[in-house]
Order: C-alpha cells, then sequence, then structure tokens
C-alpha cells in the first residue's frame, strides 16, 4: 500500500485574497501568547512577510502544533531575515491584574502594530475576536495563526519571546518553575503556590492565585 503524502497546507490564503486588487497592499499579522498562565506578562508579536509569497519559504504554523525546537529554529530565522518587520508589545502581571487580561492584551495588541510608525501597514489580520478602536484597518480572524502565514510568524514570535522572559523570571522565583511550565496553571505550579504564596510575577486577579492571597483581591470582569 502507497504511503500517503499530506498537502503543504496552504497559508497564504487570506494575503492573496486582501492583495487580489491591490498587489502591493502591506500587510501584518499580529497575535498574542501568554493570556491563559497565572503568572507572568502577555506578549503580542506583530509582524510583515515580504509581500511577495514566494520570497518567503518558512513553514510557519500555529505555534501550538510546532515543538518547541521547531518554534525556536523558525523565531530566529523570522527575526533575523531582514526581509521581515517585526515588534513586540507585551503588558505585565501587574498591568493585567489592573485592567484584566482582555483589555491588556487589546492594549498590547494596538500598541505592537503602532511601532510601525515610520511605514506603517495597510491591512493587519489580527488573531482572534474584534479588538475594539483597532488604530489600523483590521480583519480579526478567529484561529487565524492556523491559517494566516503573517499571523503564525506573529504567534512563533510572541510565544518564543514569551517563553525566553519567563526561563529570565525562573531564575529570579524558581521555587515555581517558571522554566518547565511558563506560568501554566500545573499541578506543581500550584503546589508551589499553596506552599510559597504567590510573587509579584503572579496575576492575583485569577482564580487560583487569589485563593492563596490574603485578603483576595477584587475580582474584575471582562468587558467585550
Amino acid at each position: 500500500m502507497k504511503k500517503k503524502h499530506s498537502v503543504p497546507k496552504d497559508m497564504f490564503i487570506y494575503e492573496r485574497e486582501a492583495r487580489a486588487n491591490h498587489p502591493d497592499l502591506v500587510i501584518a499579522g499580529v497575535d498574542e501568547a501568554g493570556r491563559g498562565p497565572l503568572a507572568g506578562p502577555v506578549v503580542v508579536a506583530a509582524v510583515i512577510l515580504p509581500i511577495d509569497e514566494h520570497e518567503f519559504d518558512l513553514p510557519v504554523d500555529d505555534s501550538k502544533v510546532l515543538s518547541e525546537s521547531k518554534r525556536k529554529e523558525l523565531d530566529r530565522a523570522l527575526r533575523s531575515d531582514p526581509r521581515i518587520r517585526w515588534c513586540v508589545a507585551l503588558r505585565s502581571a501587574a498591568e493585567v491584574d489592573r485592567i484584566n487580561i482582555l483589555q491588556a492584551t487589546h492594549a498590547a495588541m494596538r500598541e505592537s502594530v503602532l511601532k510601525f510608525l515610520e511605514n506603517p501597514p495597510d491591512l493587519v489580520f489580527v488573531d482572534g475576536l474584534r479588538v475594539k478602536d483597532f488604530p489600523i484597518d483590521a480583519r480579526f480572524i478567529v484561529k487565524g495563526d492556523g491559517h494566516s502565514a503573517s499571523i503564525a510568524a506573529a504567534s512563533i514570535i510572541a510565544k518564543t519571546w514569551r517563553d525566553r522572559m519567563m526561563v529570565e523570571l525562573d531564575k529570579q522565583y524558581p521555587e515555581y518553575g517558571f522554566a518547565q511550565h511558563k506560568g501554566y496553571g500545573t499541578a506543581r505550579h500550584l503546589q508551589a503556590l499553596q506552599k510559597f504564596g504567590p510573587c509579584p510575577e503572579h496575576r492575583r486577579s485569577f482564580s487560583p492565585v487569589a485563593r492563596v492571597c490574603s485578603p483576595p483581591p477584587e475580582q474584575l470582569t471582562l468587558s467585550l
């Protein structure tokens, strides 16, 4: 029986569609990493790939489906390619507690594209639902990191950037194991929270952290 070969995923469908009548349209992809963890910042990356898709041959995909080694390899290739423009914006755990995780993520998304001040994109593809008051014409694509090369590239840079930050935070707070779980609510992390209490990098508005705080902070509601 012949082995079936999978057909490579077409990651430029959205970019090609947008450029059908505007071949020189400059498109940025935006994605975040770190909305769910109990500790650390939320990180957003914005990436502008070459307009000609044939000049770009990196096998980018949703960062969540890539191995850690593959993500790191692609991250290095993306950030070292002079044809690719990228930037990163973040919001700290304290900011997440102050305005809630959704608003912190949206603020970082807006900031990320505004960093392209000298030559801003014409259109932005944003992973997920609509972001209010977005400063540039945008399309919001649910699960876009698995369908748009621009968003996928942003997801890879955001994820690897945040992972590096969590490894550095592990050196300051080794008792929590940040280098391993990157701040997510694993059993080890929850046990460390119970034993040591939260550190300055924990999100006190997240219920697993709030339960070990004394007194617990007021829970913030998400404003959609």
